[in-house]
């Protein structure tokens, strides 16, 4: 049977797709959770001793930041970013869903309902957005910072090959192909041919490849031990370049990879808590 391979320009001469075995360095997850798990429960001993919080424990000190926007990757919905999300509040920022259940339907249409949430989230808060989004959720970030930066005041990327999507694991390929036969089959929401080779690919490839404005700040976080994408396609040369130690999937649980999120979104002023 054949298979739908995504366009050659999406992986672009330079980048490779990570080899088979690769993707066994996505097991690191559950080391990387643990971590974290550790790391809390560390902070919250450290409470009970009276010792100064840790990283992400104690009560929420309220920041005058912008609101953070956070963006799922491929096949994935909000509920991923679940952990980076309480780091974030518990540092004082305000962070906000996409309303994308499932990362997996035309890329394009996912663009325009971020940008719609964006928009809300925007006339809400009263202030542009960081957008903070995991793999395929980085590059719609990117792109929406292109297209609109009266609305992000900046992004910060996971493990998003934005210089080369397609340079991505063999099991990802399948995933992709599966996809594009469900929705040739008619089953509506997928990602269709057009998304993965045709003029929709490379619409939404060159807007994640235009400058981001100076104004939006923009910081790229990667991992040499990505077992999904090749972490070159991930170092934007107009990005600040923050490499971790993660697997893949685990930057979004990862001590580390947290760290410089909640580092790249930035303080701002602190406020007093309300009684």
């Amino acid at each position: 049977m054949a298979t739908f391979a995504v366009a050659d320009f999406l992986l672009p001469e330079g980048f490779v797709a990570p080899g088979r075995g690769a993707v066994l360095r996505e097991a690191r997850v559950v080391t990387e959770a643990g971590r974290l798990a550790w790391s809390r429960l560390g902070a919250q001993v450290e409470r009970r001793v009276g010792h100064r919080h840790a990283a992400y424990g104690g009560r929420p000190v309220l920041r005058d930041v912008d609101p953070v926007v956070l963006v799922p990757g491929f096949m994935a919905g909000d509920a991923s970013l679940t952990v980076l999300a309480r780091a974030l509040r518990e540092q004082g920022h305000r962070t906000y869903r996409s309303h994308i259940h499932a990362n997996v339907g035309c890329t394009m249409d996912a663009a325009a309902q971020l940008e719609a949430r964006l928009e809300s989230v925007v006339v809400r808060r009263g202030r542009r957005a960081t957008v903070v989004g995991h793999s395929l959720g980085g590059l719609l970030a990117r792109g929406l910072a292109v297209r609109r930066p009266d609305l992000v005041s900046g992004i910060v990327t996971l493990g998003s090959p934005m210089l080369a999507p397609g340079a991505h694991h063999l099991a990802l390929t399948r995933s992709l192909d599966a996809l594009v036969r469900l929705s040739r089959a008619g089953v509506p929401g997928l990602m269709a041919l057009e998304c993965v080779a045709g003029d929709c690919a490379r619409t939404s490839f060159d807007q994640s490849r235009a400058p981001v404005p100076p104004e939006v700040s923009f910081t790229a976080v990667y991992s040499r031990r990505d077992g999904i994408v090749d972490w070159r396609a991930c170092v934007d040369p107009l990005a600040t370049a923050v490499e971790v130690r993660s697997s893949h999937v685990g930057m979004v649980v990862d001590p580390a990879a947290i760290r410089a999120v909640v580092s790249a979104v930035g303080g701002g002023r602190t406020v007093r808590h309300a009684d």
